[in-house]
């Protein structure tokens, strides 16, 4: 399942060529994610509670066309997972004219705040946590 958060590009975001700086893509991925799973019934303080956070291992972005001030944006969330203590993460930054701007794309996991050490199955571990574990992707657990 897709999900969604809407953002508009603020002017304090651009650059000094007038388009969003590239940190700021970082950021409204950052955003979509952290929705998501409050969405899904995972809010921070319930990780922090359980002891354990996500954490993104790697991440790389295309930058396909311009974001300027004012641009109104959606930006989608993805979650699909293996065997492994790792899943993967897709994520578009898409105009209003649905023209894609950015492609994120990325590795994560859940982290035992304890151990420091990734948890073995983090597609389990949401399903524990989760209210709505379909949006992460998940069938309910």
């Amino acid at each position: 399942m897709t999900f969604f958060v809407d953002v508009t590009v603020r002017g304090y975001e651009l650059d000094t060529q007038g388009h969003l700086n590239q940190a700021v893509y970082l950021q409204y991925a950052e955003h979509a994610r952290w929705e998501l799973l409050r969405e899904a019934g995972v809010a921070q303080e319930k990780l922090l509670a359980h002891g354990v956070g996500p954490v993104q291992l790697e991440v790389t972005v295309k930058y396909l066309r311009e974001l300027r001030g004012g641009d109104r944006v959606r930006v989608s969330c993805e979650l699909f997972y293996g065997t492994g203590k790792t899943f993967e993460l897709r994520q578009q930054i898409v105009k209003e004219d649905g023209t894609v701007a950015a492609e994120i794309t990325g590795v994560g996991g859940i982290l035992d705040l304890d151990a420091r050490r990734l948890v073995p199955d983090p597609a389990g571990r949401f399903a524990s946590l989760a209210t709505k574990p379909e949006l992460l992707g998940i069938g309910a657990g």
